[in-house]
């Protein structure tokens, strides 16, 4: 065996490491066994870390131009001891009708007119209304009418006063808006004064109920 090379991985007579020669079927042997092999695959780097990024703070609302406050009014906050008002602060009030005191309505003849003004149609029953308040003197207004109209009388007298005041008493003002409401004044055919002196009371020519 004196003429053999040392055995693979075997060392020299100085101690160095000699790299073994392959024979030729050998490094065929090497080929084949190595010829499927693949390298493996490297894994894929974890990228690194990334710190959460805090969401940006709101922006303070710019000072206000002067240019905007048309555009852009401010919105008023209603305060917690502030009164709610579940309606309208005011109420819309429909002008009451009055009566025309001393006008011919339609539908009246001219004799009955005529007669009517000049005070020769006498009431044929009357209502005095002094000393009541304006709720009971309306109640008092209300049914005589209906009664007189129902009677089928065709003159009546209502006395109201002339009241202290400069336009006259409570009732005095109230009566043309009283006659002209819509459940009195179908029944009535005019209004007059029974004298130009004497204001304090009325002479009411009715409807004949048909």
């Amino acid at each position: 065996m004196g003429g053999m090379g040392p055995p693979a991985g075997g060392r020299g007579e100085c101690g160095v490491r000699r790299r073994r020669v392959l024979e030729q079927d050998e490094q065929a042997l090497w080929t084949a066994i190595v010829r499927d092999i693949r390298p493996l695959a490297r894994k894929a780097a974890r990228p690194a870390a990334v710190d959460a990024v805090p969401p940006a703070a709101p922006l303070a609302p710019s000072p206000a131009d002067p240019r905007d406050r048309v555009a852009r009014p401010a919105t008023m906050v209603p305060r917690a001891d502030m009164p709610r008002l579940d309606r309208p602060a005011f109420t819309l009030v429909r002008p009451r009708a009055e009566i025309a005191i001393g006008e011919r309505g339609p539908g009246l003849d001219d004799t009955s007119w005529r007669t009517l003004v000049s005070g020769k149609l006498r009431p044929l029953r009357t209502l005095d209304l002094h000393g009541q308040n304006a709720h009971a003197a309306f109640q008092r207004l209300h049914g005589f009418l209906v009664q007189a109209r129902a009677d089928n009388l065709r003159c009546v007298e209502v006395i109201t006063g002339l009241g202290s005041g400069r336009d006259g008493g409570v009732l005095r003002r109230e009566l043309p808006f009283w006659l002209g409401r819509p459940d009195l004044r179908p029944l009535i055919l005019a209004v007059v004064h029974p004298h130009a002196a004497n204001q304090g009371s009325v002479r009411i020519l009715l409807r004949r109920a048909r």
